[in-house]
């Protein structure tokens, strides 16, 4: 691996810390005041720099609207990526594009101030808490992008999706405990980040949440506090970035007889689904919620 790709983990982690007190700071994803969205007409020319908001603009019908997106969103295929940096944003190349409103999961560097400056509407939708702030912003995007009744249609489906799926979970005397890796430097999640509450709608127990230095919800654990932990399952959303799968975790030195390993309950995940809180946030509870079924 090169020197570039080691850095990936590091940065992919800290790129959703960012975004998760951004988050916190904007008062929560359901909530998002900070706009200049104009209400009296559908935009025709739209720019995101969020990949969950990429993901939620086509889902609700407003692909054909998006002109360039940053060079995270690569869902669905075809979208228009660019080389657009959502961390490090470049006004002057997002308003060649031309945009008549700007969707960004944070304001960084002064970004909306700019573009209200040069006239470009703006929405903030920042990491979401939870899936009724998910929920809220796909609605926000209906109403700024004329698609109210389409977005109101995939809420409803979403929320029945996630009724039907919780209704399976199986009752259990004793929870199941997993361990969420992050990346290869074993960066985690808490219960109470978005990615923790979509484990406790499983019915499941994290292990990160015993550990001292929680770091606002994504700790950077150790892997002999894993191994203490002994967890039941273990989920990898590290297998784009990092190569891992459940080999991978195998080889890890006294990883091999963890209960996950012994008992094969290592399940890889895509890394984009696990850590957006876009439409696919019921794949993913989907995935969680059928690899513990059966135990």
């Amino acid at each position: 691996m090169s020197g570039q790709g080691k850095r990936t983990p590091r940065l992919f982690a800290v790129a959703i810390v960012v975004l998760a007190l951004v988050a916190a700071a904007c008062g929560g994803g359901g909530g998002t005041n900070k706009t200049t969205a104009s209400d009296k007409s559908q935009p025709r020319r739209i720019v995101s720099l969020s990949a969950t908001a990429t993901e939620m603009l086509y889902a609700i019908g407003a692909g054909k609207q998006v002109v360039a997106v940053d060079d995270t969103s690569n869902y669905p295929a075809g979208v228009p990526t660019t080389k657009l940096n959502a961390l490090n944003p470049n006004v002057e190349a997002i308003a060649a594009y031309k945009p008549d409103l700007v969707v960004a999961a944070q304001d960084t560097g002064g970004l909306f101030d700019n573009l209200k400056r040069l006239s470009v509407a703006t929405l903030l939708e920042p990491a979401a808490k939870n899936l009724d702030e998910s929920y809220a912003q796909i609605n926000q995007l209906g109403t700024a992008t004329g698609h109210t009744a389409a977005a109101s249609d995939l809420v409803k489906k979403m929320r029945a999706k996630v009724a039907s799926l919780v209704a399976e979970v199986p009752k259990r005397t004793k929870p199941l405990t997993y361990y969420h890796e992050l990346d290869n430097t074993l960066f985690s999640v808490t219960s109470d980040t978005f990615i923790g509450q979509m484990y406790k709608l499983a019915g499941l127990q994290n292990i990160a949440d015993a550990t001292q230095d929680k770091a606002g919800g994504y700790p950077q654990l150790s892997a002999e506090f894993v191994l203490q932990s002994k967890p039941d399952f273990i989920f990898l959303a590290d297998t784009k970035c990092c190569g891992q799968s459940p080999a991978t975790v195998a080889a890890r030195p006294g990883w091999g007889d963890l209960p996950a390993v012994t008992q094969h309950h290592v399940v890889a995940l895509d890394d984009d689904v696990a850590s957006r809180w876009g439409p696919r946030v019921t794949d993913l509870l989907q995935v969680v919620i059928n690899a513990t079924k059966g135990t």
